[in-house]
């Protein structure tokens, strides 16, 4: 002999079942803007990363008399060479700076700087 539950237990149940749908929904965008900033953090580090490298490699260059700025887009992925600016200075020091790429539909967060230094070679 099967029984049935009391109706007002159904109910009860199906009410807590649509709380919870609701709570999802509203977590949801609360979720995805920690996702996206996560997201944009990380293309921060990778530019900072690549900034880093750029400045390295730049800095060599200017030590043997090479093209600074060729040497740090040679070591630049191709999401970063765009808006590259590339500072020489006397006595082995090199700036570099390269703008932070963005999530789409967002302006760009800023810039990535990074510097190195190497002796000239005479």
């Amino acid at each position: 002999m099967r029984t049935h539950p009391p109706p007002g237990l159904v109910m009860a149940v199906r009410a807590e079942q649509g709380q919870a749908t609701i709570e999802l929904v509203a977590l949801l965008p609360i979720l995805a803007v920690l996702l996206l900033g996560a997201w944009q953090a990380a293309l921060a580090g990778h530019a900072v990363w690549g900034a880093t490298t750029a400045a390295r490699a730049a800095a060599r260059a200017h030590a043997v008399g090479a093209d600074p700025k060729q040497a740090a887009k040679s070591h630049l992925p191709a999401s970063l060479e765009r808006g590259l600016r590339v500072t020489a200075e006397s006595g082995g020091n090199v700036r570099v700076s390269v703008r932070i790429p963005a999530l789409p539909g967002l302006p760009s967060p800023g810039h990535a700087r990074a510097g190195a230094h190497f002796e000239p070679q005479s």
